[in-house]
């Protein structure tokens, strides 16, 4: 995987999904399970220069979305911040990594992450967070149909339960051929990459 070809998203990794203070009604028990291997690709795409993107939810009151799972992540409330053990160092906002807010499910609706994606020259995407079933699933989509690759590390993203999981992986598999990996294989190519 050529370094300069490649970024990361990282998916609903906030506050009010992952932790003691998540909501339940988008809370992923699952999700801590996933932070340490979170963390090991962030990391590593940090130092070699690959860029990564946090797609967050950072919901209006008239986003239709809480229709469905109640308010959640609400634009500038705690709820929708990063948890603290993913972020990265702001000196490299803009640089090497981004803020993405978005209003739905996908990382691409509404938001220029196609636009800048295409200007730093990206043709394959690591998707990384929450849920697979979900909002992994339905940037994937958007992905796919513009026409870029996609790589799931599949100890990098998680939902409410196994079969969720199982399913989850399997869609993206089978509807939009995502290279299934693990993170230790992606470290690993990621410093081929740089030598």
């Amino acid at each position: 995987m050529s370094k300069p070809k490649c970024a990361v998203l990282v998916i609903d990794m906030l506050r009010d999904f992952v932790g003691k203070d998540a909501k339940d009604s988008v809370k992923s028990p699952r999700a801590d399970a996933i932070i340490p291997n979170v963390y090991k690709l962030l990391s590593r795409a940090y130092e070699t220069g690959i860029p990564i993107f946090y797609c967050s939810d950072a919901h209006f009151l008239s986003d239709h979305e809480l229709k469905i799972w109640g308010e959640h992540a609400m634009a500038g409330t705690r709820g929708a911040e990063v948890i603290p053990e993913l972020r990265l160092p702001e000196e490299g906002r803009n640089k090497y990594w981004f803020d993405m807010p978005k209003h739905t499910y996908s990382g691409f609706v509404g938001t220029p992450l196609d636009m800048i994606l295409r200007d730093l020259g990206i043709d394959t995407l690591v998707i990384s967070g929450l849920h697979t079933h979900i909002c992994d699933r339905h940037t994937t989509a958007d992905a796919w149909a513009l026409g870029y690759k996609i790589v799931v590390p599949k100890d990098c993203v998680e939902t409410f339960t196994e079969d969720a999981q199982k399913s989850g992986l399997e869609y993206l598999t089978q509807v939009y051929s995502a290279k299934i990996t693990t993170v230790e294989e992606l470290v690993k190519e990621f410093k081929e990459s740089d030598k």
